[in-house]
């Protein structure tokens, strides 16, 4: 069974990636993280303009060496939504996801061109949303954690800025897939939502 699972930033769409690969013993790939690795490494090097760069960085990547926790900054984030609409860094990064997502047992993969572009064939699609408040007070708990001078304000313009980019860039776009099913989790709890989403699943599974 594959299971693709799309969406904007701060969806929940990870959370539920996690959860049900873990209910269903199937390996789980959050494909953002590759894109904010490719950011990562370019800010280290203090080259994110620079596309070459970035383009390196993605056929350098090791998916064994990521690590969520440095990875989910907001620094990285913005970085990672950079990089990821220019199209030779998406294309480096199609044959890793792929090949992750043809494992004979199956796979859940979570990102922003899951169910469109990289395995338009999946056994379930999901587009997890909701809206722009709800999803940056998600990310605001989740910085403010790490992070005293995060502001709520900042990560709201940060979350309109993303979906503008991603929805508009021109290699990928976040769209919602025709078969996808629509889950709208900003009135659901992490529970509510995981109990939607494994339910959508199930009915796929027959």
């Amino acid at each position: 069974m594959l299971i693709a699972i799309d969406g904007p930033a701060a969806s929940g769409k990870g959370t539920l990636g996690k959860r049900i690969a873990g209910h269903l013993g199937l390996a789980h790939l959050d494909t953002g993280l590759l894109y904010r690795a490719v950011g990562a490494a370019c800010l280290a090097i203090g080259k994110l303009d620079d596309e070459a760069a970035s383009v390196a960085a993605a056929h350098a990547l090791d998916v064994s060496t990521l690590d969520p926790e440095t990875l989910r900054t907001g620094e990285i984030g913005e970085a990672a939504s950079v990089v990821a609409a220019r199209p030779e860094v998406r294309a480096a990064l199609i044959d890793l996801q792929r090949r992750f997502a043809a494992r004979p047992e199956g796979a859940v993969l979570d990102g922003r061109d899951i169910g469109t572009v990289i395995c338009p064939d999946a056994t379930v699609k999901l587009f997890v949303t909701a809206t722009p408040e709800v999803r940056a007070e998600r990310r605001y708990k989740e910085l403010s954690a790490r992070d005293p001078f995060a502001s709520y304000e900042a990560v709201l313009a940060d979350i309109h800025k993303r979906d503008a980019r991603d929805s508009n860039r021109a290699a990928a776009p976040l769209l919602k897939a025709d078969d996808a099913v629509l889950l709208d989790t900003s009135a659901l709890g992490i529970e509510e939502s995981f109990a939607a989403a494994l339910a959508i699943v199930e009915r796929a599974r027959g």
